[in-house]
């Protein structure tokens, strides 16, 4: 096939001998599958801002860490130069995650090289050597889909561990490979401690974790991971080997505001009539009570 005109680049310096056949077009980028020597990759083209059906949102950005403050003024300002910047952010962080990931022993495509906004990885395979369907294309049996759930939510636990959430997992964005589940599309990863949305992304992505493999294994839906991970990534104990039971008890003592507003209220009340008994105790007696001087007797 004709060789699309990002990754030409990537053939003159050597990293790809020759692109093959497009493997998909999703929200923020295309993807084709390339030969370098006698392996198989996959180059990651990702798409302009003005081509991109997933925006990205300021809860995404939050917590990034910007160059420069020069950096960040323009991509406040959204000057050309600040577009760029904002764009080479949103690449980079997904390159960054992947490199952070796999070097952590998450189950994500080995990343190899990026350059000129194509990112060079590994082609996640199924057995015949073709490319490894998503979730979302297999039908599980309860057993399977047990032993699935249970694998990605300890890959969440190892994501989290590096202080990172997925921020938009589901069953789309999951592959299954001979070996397990492999996690896919980074560019939306947060910092667990600088983003302050962290926790309701990691529950969104635990809920649709629940929700998928619950249509084979209905229990799966009554658990609660995150705010358990959550609990223990918070306090500072969470560890790859944190042993999660998807049960979790919220305090028994939350506060109810308009209960304690009532008592506060009544002390007060109560308080003001003892103050009101005391000022009638210490005050004279009523002169029309007194009784009458002897003179006048």
């Amino acid at each position: 096939m004709k060789t699309p005109k990002r990754i030409e680049p990537l053939i003159e310096d050597g990293l790809v001998d020759e692109v093959l056949r497009p493997l998909m077009s999703g929200k923020e980028a295309a993807v084709y599958v390339v030969r370098c020597g006698k392996e198989l990759r996959c180059a990651k083209v990702y798409k302009e801002a003005n081509k991109r059906s997933f925006r990205q949102a300021a809860e995404y950005q939050e917590g990034r860490k910007v160059r420069n403050s020069r950096d960040a003024r323009a991509m406040a300002k959204g000057s050309k130069f600040g577009r760029k910047e904002t764009e080479d952010a949103w690449q980079n962080a997904e390159v960054a995650a992947l490199f952070r990931l796999a070097g952590a022993g998450v189950r994500v495509p080995k990343p190899y090289d990026f350059l000129d906004g194509v990112l060079l990885m590994e082609m996640v395979s199924d057995e015949y050597g073709d490319a490894a369907p998503r979730l979302n294309d297999v039908t599980l049996e309860p057993d399977q889909a047990r032993e699935y759930h249970a694998f990605l939510i300890q890959q969440i636990v190892l994501m989290l561990c590096t202080g990172l959430v997925h921020g938009d997992l589901s069953e789309f964005n999951v592959l299954l490979s001979p070996d397990g589940p492999v996690i896919i599309d980074l560019p939306q990863a947060v910092d667990a401690a600088g983003n302050n949305h962290a926790f309701s992304m990691l529950e969104r992505d635990v809920g649709n974790m629940a929700s998928y493999f619950g249509r084979f294994a209905p229990e799966l839906k009554k658990t609660r991971f995150a705010k358990e991970m959550w609990a223990y990534y918070q306090a500072g104990t969470l560890s790859p080997a944190t042993v999660l039971t998807g049960e979790f008890a919220d305090p028994d003592d939350v506060a109810d505001v308009n209960s304690v507003l009532r008592e506060i209220e009544a002390a007060q009340r109560d308080e003001a009539r003892r103050q009101a008994a005391k000022a009638a105790d210490d005050a004279p007696p009523n002169k029309a009570e007194e009784p009458p001087p002897p003179w006048m007797q």
